[in-house]
């Protein structure tokens, strides 16, 4: 079913099969059509109050504190690396972050009416899990966590909503939801006269815009693509930032061709390697940001479908070392690998400069990071990559040992399609569950 997606995104995997959802502009001197009674010369009466941001609620009776909305804030800044907003983006964090808090409060309510039990040992499993993520035992993460100005019970108590919601969506919409052997044959039809063309799967964070804000949204914008590089989560500033469907999965809109994508897109992903961020780009009704994941020809081999055998030699440096004595000693660690001579030498390489060595075989290539599938996709058996590493962490290469090549392009695996098109029906269905059960909720904000 789905997956329990712990401090926003950092224990997701990829979703799949996602179309963008994207609103649609509307001329100035157009009304929208909608099945209510409203005016088209719209007229206010009293104050605006009922938009002004408050800082509690209690949700069908039970409380959402100030406090719990600062801790939330508190784990979107450990996700993103401590990276600090501008005020007036922190104000619409905060907003958002109330909403989900309201939202995770249904979704709970609405499992305990079903009498789904939450399971305490999960719980604390997934907690440990993220624990060691960050390298620290459960009660080290709790400090840690503190120290953040968070704490282990906003964790857990995330972890409960989305497990009830798993839960949940698993009993009442997954069992009754099912896939046509129709419908799948009807994406292997699309899939075959596809062939070779060139297919995309990207991320996005769509902003929506009028001709009136256009200048701040565009500047919005490019305050979250300067928090992306300084080393932001995508998938935590989509969730909380994105006005697309698809930010409930982190903006994932799965594999896209160009034709399914707005012109401007379009055109930029065609441009685009793996690993690549551009915008903010100009869409029907806003902007977008956008995140290269990978590309490839539908139907069609890839080199970088290769499955390879390697060996990586590392270095680790000692705790302390300052950045200078870093770039030395990746100096002379660059300069005793560049000339390996194939796999055979690489051990005793690795013990002249009191390395570590470790050997691997069926590495998928596509599981790399997109630099490195760029440089092992040019090298030869035998060559080594340049150094990468981190200056608190060490330093590496890799030596290619072997590459196992595709011979012929794969072909459409029915189960992958059926299970994507589940997926699909369970998130729409999802969406439209969550819809009724704020529409039905009695909110008080105090």
């Amino acid at each position: 079913m789905t997956k329990i997606s712990t401090m926003i995104g950092l224990m997701a995997a990829a979703a799949v099969g996602i179309t963008p959802v994207l609103a649609q502009t509307v001329s100035d001197n157009e009304v929208p059509t909608t099945s209510l009674n409203i005016p088209g010369n719209v007229q206010l009466y009293g104050d605006a109050k009922p938009n002004v941001y408050r800082p509690s609620a209690t949700v069908n009776g039970e409380i959402i504190t100030a406090t719990d909305i600062e801790q939330r804030l508190a784990l979107i800044r450990i996700a993103n690396n401590n990276v600090e907003l501008p005020a007036e983006e922190m104000q619409r964090l905060r907003n958002q972050v109330f909403s989900n808090l309201i939202d995770e409060k249904l979704q709970i309510q609405e499992a305990k009416a079903a009498k789904i039990e939450i399971d305490e040992n999960v719980v604390n499993q997934q907690f440990a899990r993220l624990a060691g993520r960050f390298k620290q035992t459960p009660e080290q993460f709790t400090q840690y966590l503190a120290s953040k100005n968070s704490s282990a019970a906003a964790v857990k108590q995330q972890i409960r909503g989305e497990y009830a919601w798993d839960r949940l969506l698993s009993r009442n919409i997954q069992s009754t939801t099912n896939v046509s052997t129709e419908e799948v044959e009807a994406i292997v039809k699309q899939m075959n006269e596809a062939k070779g063309q060139d297919e995309f799967h990207i991320g996005e964070i769509y902003l929506s815009a009028t001709p009136d804000n256009q200048a701040a949204i565009v500047e919005n914008a490019r305050k979250i693509i300067q928090a992306l590089q300084a080393g932001g989560s995508f998938q935590a500033y989509a969730r909380q930032f994105s006005e697309a469907s698809t930010a409930v999965v982190g903006g994932d809109l799965g594999w896209v061709k160009a034709a399914q994508l707005p012109g401007s897109m379009a055109e930029a992903a065609a441009q685009m390697q793996p690993g690549q961020l551009v915008g903010p780009i100009e869409v029907p009704g806003g902007v977008s940001i956008m995140l290269m994941i990978d590309r490839r020809q539908v139907l069609t081999a890839d080199p970088r479908d290769a499955v390879l055998s390697l060996k990586q030699i590392s270095l680790d440096f000692a705790p302390g070392t300052t950045e200078a004595k870093a770039s030395e000693l990746a100096s002379q660690f660059a300069e005793a690998t560049r000339n390996i001579a194939g796999c055979g030498a690489a051990d005793e390489v690795a013990r002249s400069l009191g390395a570590n060595i470790v050997s691997r075989d069926n590495i998928e290539m596509r599981a790399l990071p997109a630099p490195l599938q760029s440089t092992l996709t040019t090298m030869q058996v035998g060559q080594t990559t340049q150094p990468f590493g981190a200056a608190n962490e060490g330093i590496s290469v890799l030596v290619l040992c072997g590459r196992e090549m595709p011979q012929t392009a794969t072909a459409p695996d029915l189960e992958q399609i059926e299970q994507r098109l589940l997926e699909e029906k369970v998130n729409k269905r999802a969406q439209r569950y969550l819809r009724d059960l704020r529409r039905d909720a009695v909110i008080e904000y105090s």
